[in-house]
């Protein structure tokens, strides 16, 4: 394998024997942080069956199958692996009118940090019921929002402002053959044959955050000076030197059932199929579009992805709630909600194709057909970047030239370092000592070490090869002033 420089310094194609070549954004210094393993999985990822295209983004790094920061295009074929165990695992934006100088004193943000721990749960298996203020469902509405996603008589039940989900990517995933009736047979199916145990227990998982690299993110806003900032900056409803609140999360521990079970039924089928699987790499596996089997992916991945829809806004009116405790009256405004674990039919090119988003977020500029219904038609929509709380996030925008990587970019820093090497070689005391002199509060008594800085890469150079790249353009700029984690292990 090979990888190519082009006229540009954050693009270059991946080359290998006679496939065609890879895209690669990143910079000299971002390219140093692909290591031989990821590149093999984008190789084998573009030699598999349908697949027209394949990107590799600056996060990028070892996935299941395909690398986690990359996108994968089929016209004809769907693949979960590119989509991985934590569908749409999403991130979404709070837009507070109080002033940055509000939170300043440690004990306001100790008294925030406590008003939302206490509403919305953390780490794996977690659920309302763990909780002091615990929301009470009725028994069918988790069901009911599975099925049919953030509708208005589903945000009604959970208390989510219906106005909400205007800005959301997807607010609500259908069957395969673009019906709810799909979803539930699907549903029923699969309860039926007993693939989802604790399903009780997963629906209270709604408003909780997961594990690992899942977060609740307190942020102060900086917009950027340029003019084109400033305007975009206002459609979306940012506020320069107020308070937000970033989340990360997914579908929790029902998506991720879903997903595994998903692997394992196809794997199952290449075996009885006798098909080799796409560079030797058990989790390749594949479906093609009007088969049984790609009618159920494609219905478990929708009734995954509603449930993260509803998680992410039910975790946006907790976090209101209680800011609303220790600040009444204040108001917050929905900036968007993107995911970044997806397969989406788009048109790119004037094909129509399955976008295969695993670590990558979408990034339609301004004058995309598919904006023109939305408040972002003008601009492009909201694109929400974390990077990690000692160095910040980003909101950006896309630009035209994000055509080249079928209008994504990627979801965050991406990892240069395993969670057990973080484990093995960074100092607690250190990590800890330089979250206090950042003064940046956790809920963790000690801050998780696989998710310290020192474990992802050097967000300014994501940052550079996303801009030189010409993808994207910066809007505003998220500062930590406290993070809400749970040291267990991640859902993704």
């Amino acid at each position: 394998m090979q990888l190519i420089p082009t006229d540009n310094p954050a693009i270059a194609t991946l080359v290998h024997a006679n496939l065609p070549a890879i895209t690669i954004i990143g910079n000299a210094a971002i390219r140093k942080t692909f290591d031989e393993k990821t590149l093999q999985q984008a190789i084998n990822s573009r030699s598999a069956t349908g697949v027209t295209d394949v990107i590799i983004n600056p996060d990028a790094h070892v996935g299941f199958g395909a690398p986690i920061g990359c996108v994968m295009v089929s016209p004809s074929h769907v693949y979960p692996g590119p989509v991985g165990v934590d569908i749409k695992c999403s991130m979404s934006l709070l837009q507070f009118d109080l002033p940055a100088e509000e939170i300043a004193e440690k004990p306001i943000r100790r008294a925030l940090i406590k008003a939302i721990c206490d509403r919305t749960p953390t780490g794996p298996g977690k659920g309302q019921r763990n909780v002091k203020k615990g929301r009470q469902f009725a028994k069918e509405l988790p069901r009911q929002a599975v099925i049919r996603g953030a509708i208005e008589s589903v945000c009604e039940q959970f208390g989510i402002p219906f106005d909400w989900t205007k800005r959301c990517e997807d607010a609500v995933h259908y069957g395969h053959d673009r019906s709810y009736r799909a979803l539930e047979l699907r549903l029923n199916k699969t309860l039926k044959e007993k693939h989802l145990s604790g399903f009780g227990n997963k629906m209270l998982q709604f408003g909780s955050y997961g594990g690992g690299n899942h977060f609740g993110e307190c942020e102060i806003v900086r917009i950027g000076k340029d003019e084109h900032a400033q305007r975009v900056a206002n459609v979306f409803g940012l506020k320069d030197g107020h308070v937000a609140f970033l989340s990360h999360c997914g579908s929790r521990g029902f998506g991720n059932i879903l997903a595994t079970q998903q692997f394992k039924i196809l794997q199952q089928k290449f075996k009885e199929w006798r098909r080799p699987f796409p560079g030797n790499d058990r989790e390749l596996v594949y479906a093609e579009i009007g088969s049984p089997e790609a009618n159920d992916y494609l219905d478990d991945l929708a009734l995954g992805a509603n449930f993260a829809t509803v998680n992410h806004l039910l975790i946006n009116r907790l976090v209101l709630e209680a800011f609303q405790e220790v600040f009444p009256g204040v108001q917050a405004n929905f900036v968007y909600y993107i995911s970044h674990n997806i397969v989406r039919r788009e048109t790119w090119r004037e094909q129509s194709v399955l976008v295969h988003r695993k670590g990558a977020t979408r990034a339609f500029p301004a004058g995309h057909p598919a904006l023109s219904d939305t408040p972002f038609a003008s601009t492009g929509h909201p694109i929400l970047l974390p990077g990690n709380p000692r160095d910040g996030s980003c909101v950006m925008v896309g630009l035209p030239g994000a055509d080249l990587t079928a209008y994504s970019i990627n979801h965050g820093a991406g990892r240069v370092m395993g969670r057990r090497n973080a484990m093995r070689t960074l100092n607690q005391n250190t990590v800890d000592r330089e979250m206090l002199e950042d003064d940046i509060l956790t809920n963790c008594r000690r801050y998780p070490l696989d998710e310290a800085p020192a474990a992802y890469k050097n967000f300014e150079d994501v940052l550079d090869s996303v801009k030189t790249a010409g993808l994207a353009a910066e809007v505003a700029r998220l500062r930590a002033a406290f993070v809400i984690k749970d040291g267990d292990a991640a859902d993704d």
